[in-house]
């Protein structure tokens, strides 16, 4: 009896041995865990590593990491382990935080289950998912606000979890929380500094002399790059048209934006530059603030509209979109965004005073050189013309007499081109008129209460400087018409207008999902139009889509003929 009751309590002993090497494994794992996810700064590869570890630490089969929406309601990332990719793919989208995972999120504090179907807010899993019971979920906080949630199931072995992997998971939360802060400083740290690189490159650029367009090119290039935007558009107002035009795009779709005339006043671009403010939308496609025109937000979705200045000197907008699927734009990434527009609407304001004081010194300087060529060249040729006058009458040989008189006959001509050049040196250009952009927008405008609606207007190349004065009269008047017949005749719900120009010829588009041109209608307008192409020796095409409407082109040449 005695020796048996020794050996049980040697039995005891190397038990409470075993279990006592074993926690102190687990602790020196756990600490490893601690150690290993917070030197990770990267926020991606740090919420993995916690995943992973998580796994380890439990002897969990399969792991998760779900972090919450910004609506605190969702999940809006999720990271797996122990699934494959294919698996995965076979599975179908990620979850968005439904059944135990909602509870979670509605409830955040630990949760421990043997059997996981058995739960009330348990839905079961969906096809080809692995086989789950035995369930493990702990919340992750960030500075006291929930961050996410880690879900453990299928302990190895058949085994339930027990009070000590809860234990385990709940401290290895707690550190993955002052990572994951770690981490998302850092990575604002450096997306400040990338922000400011970006404005120190665009006030260098701007101050060195570079091109206007170079320039908003550089604003729309960086701010693309830094928001992970798939399509960066810069529109700027039009003077005295109350309009923006898409001066410049890049990225996807960027070709169907190029030349559009929007709104200054509504509209995704145009609420933000009229309100100063950024304009947010979760899904641009589909957001009644975008003009009605045609499709160009294909496989896009999440978009920021931000003005360029602040208050009333807003110099345009620059908006920028995601694909289709990514997060949307938050008023954390919109503060340093809106920060980097303001500044480059103050460089850029700076730029021009500078260059408006370089047109002013010019100016001054044409002045100046009027003023002499008219106070000291001017009335010594007139004098000398005046003393050769003089002198001819002394002169007795005809053909010498003749060549004074000559002389003096051009000292005439060069005082009077002399004259013509002092005074194009002193005039400015002050009754030209407004250019062709804004007389085909201010046409535009003026037939929407015909219409019905908008049309939509894109306009491309130097119009208001290949296009002479008379084909611009000539153009504007067709574009008048056309929509007018838009308006009489085609009961059509959209409209389009297309102006521009390759330096060669111009080229006028007006398309609409109208009735089209009936047979033997009036077409006294259409005529009218076609005789102003041949007198400028260019062409009128009218064509009915196979969906419908009609196409009207009148092309006419902008260089001699």
């Amino acid at each position: 009896m005695p020796q048996l009751r020794l050996d049980e309590l040697l039995e005891e002993l190397q038990a409470r041995l075993d279990a006592a090497r074993g926690t102190r494994d687990r602790v020196h794992s756990l600490l490893e865990a601690v150690l290993s996810v917070g030197r990770e700064l990267d926020l991606e590869q740090a919420l993995r590593g916690i995943v992973q570890a998580a796994a380890v630490l439990v002897d969990a089969e399969y792991a998760a990491l779900g972090v919450i929406g910004p609506d605190g309601r969702g999940l809006s990332d999720f990271l797996t382990v122990g699934i494959t990719e294919e698996q995965i793919a076979r599975i179908g989208p990620y979850p968005e935080g439904h059944g135990i995972l909602g509870e979670l999120i509605r409830h955040p504090e630990p949760l421990r289950l043997a059997r996981l179907s058995e739960h009330p807010s348990s839905y079961g899993v969906p096809a080809h998912h692995p086989p789950m019971h035995t369930f493990l979920g702990v919340p992750i906080r960030v500075r006291g606000q929930v961050f996410g949630n880690l879900y453990l199931t299928e302990k190895r072995g058949g085994a339930q979890f027990d009070e000590e992997d809860e234990a385990v998971l709940s401290t290895l939360a707690v550190a993955a929380g002052v990572a994951i802060d770690n981490a998302r400083l850092y990575e604002e740290s450096r997306l400040r500094e990338r922000w400011l690189r970006a404005s120190a490159e665009i006030t260098h650029s701007l101050m060195s002399g570079s091109d206007r367009g170079e320039v908003l090119a550089l604003i729309a290039e960086r701010a693309r790059e830094i928001t992970g935007a798939a399509l960066a558009v810069v529109a700027v107002p039009m003077a005295d048209t109350g309009s923006l035009t898409v001066e410049l795009a890049i990225g996807r779709e960027a070709e169907a934006h190029r030349g559009l005339v929007l709104p200054a006043d509504s509209g995704l671009i145009g609420e933000a530059f009229s309100r100063a403010v950024p304009v947010s939308s979760t899904d641009v496609a589909r957001d009644g603030l975008v003009r009605a025109g045609p499709p160009r937000f294909s496989g896009l979705g999440p978009a920021v509209a931000v003005p360029i200045g602040t208050g009333d000197g807003v110099r345009g907008v620059v908006l920028l979109v995601r694909e289709t699927g990514r997060t949307a734009f938050s008023e954390k990434e919109n503060e340093p965004l809106r920060g980097f527009a303001a500044q480059a609407a103050v460089t850029m304001e700076l730029a021009e005073r500078r260059r408006d004081a370089e047109r002013i010194a010019v100016l001054q300087d044409r002045d100046r050189i009027a003023r002499d060529l008219h106070d000291l060249a001017i009335q010594r040729l007139f004098a000398t013309g005046m003393t050769l006058q003089s002198a001819g009458r002394f002169i007795d040989h005809p053909e010498a007499s003749e060549r004074v008189l000559r002389a003096v006959d051009d000292l005439d001509e060069t005082i009077k081109i002399i004259r013509s050049t002092i005074f194009g040196l002193r005039s400015r250009d002050e009754s030209a008129g407004p250019g062709l952009r804004a007389r085909a927008v201010r046409v535009v405008g003026e037939a929407a209460p015909v219409l019905g609606f908008a049309a939509g207007l894109r306009m491309g190349g130097l119009l208001d400087t290949h296009v002479p004065k008379e084909t611009a009269d000539h153009l504007v008047a067709v574009l008048s018409e056309a929509l007018t017949n838009v308006a009489r005749h085609a009961r059509a719900s959209r409209a389009e207008v297309t102006l521009e120009t390759d330096g060669r010829s111009v080229r006028l588009e007006v398309s609409d999902d109208g009735v089209g041109v009936p047979a033997g209608g009036r077409r006294s307008g259409l005529r009218n139009m076609a005789e102003r192409a041949q007198q400028l020796g260019g062409t009128l095409e009218l064509t009915r889509p196979p969906d419908g409407g009609t196409t009207l082109v009148w092309r006419v040449p902008v260089t001699d003929r």
